[in-house]
């Protein structure tokens, strides 16, 4: 496994990041624990979960997905092995105060999280979205607040734009206060302009970590999507209303073309071209069993060619459409 540093920190994270929105979900806790005792075997020492997690799921709440890692770093004995991540800012309950980033909220929910999680500290602590009610110099003072008690080690913006970050930035610069060294947009062939034309140069700029989520576009780029026929998934539809476009399936022609070439899967073929893009830290991938994780990991040992980039390079791209449109 290779590890690389978070953005202009210390603190070093494996190529790959376990995501875990599917605990409690789609997979209960035995089947939940084999997947994270596989990525730790495999090296993957980053696991990316959030208090909301898996809320939506039938007779699930949020904090489940907390619950069912906290109860595997427990059994398992390995905190000391694991980077930590999760997220604050989603509505844990119908009370008016119990979501967003306000102060008050925030410190009661790193509080709970790390009760649900079996730990002392989470390594990054990520605003899962923008919270327009809340001043952002609020939320940082808050964060800088449980970063000096040792709750949490670094900070970093979900969901965020280009411009919510900046004043982010600028807030913590001016006022002394901890910064956000980390973002975690989408980011997949099939979803590539807004990181690419407004994220990425401040990325540049100020010296960020990123740990981009959704590479297999809700499973769209694993193949198992046509226009005439949906998988047996539970997010299906989801994925069906965002990618369904003529360009995104050339896409995947073009990707079913690589994997044939490489004696790969399609998956391992789109993964491998976000771990091309050096700009991305690491990207989180999910998996519902074992094998399933083993596959994707498949794409840390395959290197396509200057050739193969370019071809999808070519099939994704969004610069013709925006210069058309000007």
């Amino acid at each position: 496994m290779i590890y690389r540093k978070l953005g202009r920190t210390g603190l070093k994270v494996s190529r790959f990041i376990l995501g875990t929105m599917q605990m409690g979900w789609i997979i209960d806790k035995e089947a939940s624990h084999s997947l994270l005792d596989t990525a730790l075997e495999a090296g993957l020492n980053t696991i990316d979960t959030a208090d909301i997690y898996s809320k939506w799921g039938e007779g699930s709440y949020a904090g489940k997905s907390e619950e069912i890692i906290g109860s595997w770093l427990s059994d398992r004995g390995v905190r000391e092995d694991v980077v930590l991540a999760t997220k604050v800012k989603g509505e844990m309950s119908d009370r008016s105060n119990d979501g967003g980033l306000s102060r008050r909220h925030v410190m009661d929910a790193i509080e709970k999280s790390l009760n649900r999680l079996n730990t002392d500290w989470v390594d990054i602590y990520w605003s899962h979205s923008p919270d327009q009610d809340t001043p952002q110099e609020e939320t940082l003072r808050a964060f800088t607040s449980i970063i000096e008690s040792g709750a949490v080690h670094y900070i970093g913006a979900s969901n965020h734009t280009a411009a919510e970050i900046v004043e982010a930035l600028w807030v913590s610069d001016v006022n002394g206060l901890a910064r956000y060294e980390a973002i975690q947009p989408s980011y997949s062939l099939a979803r590539r302009r807004d990181f690419e034309k407004h994220l990425q140069p401040v990325i540049e700029k100020y010296d960020l970590g990123v740990t981009s989520y959704s590479p297999l576009a809700g499973g769209f780029l694993t193949g198992k999507y046509s226009k005439d026929k949906l998988p047996d998934s539970k997010r299906a539809e989801t994925t069906k209303a965002r990618y369904f476009k003529d360009r995104n399936f050339k896409i995947v022609d073009t990707l079913e073309e690589l994997a044939s070439t490489h004696d790969a899967s399609v998956p391992q073929i789109a993964l491998s071209w976000v771990l091309a893009q050096e700009i991305v830290t690491a990207p989180i991938i999910g998996a519902n069993s074992p094998q399933q994780l083993e596959e994707n990991l498949g794409a840390l040992e395959l290197k396509l060619t200057p050739d193969d980039i370019s071809r999808l390079n070519e099939a994704s791209d969004w610069m013709k459409m925006d210069e058309l449109a000007r």
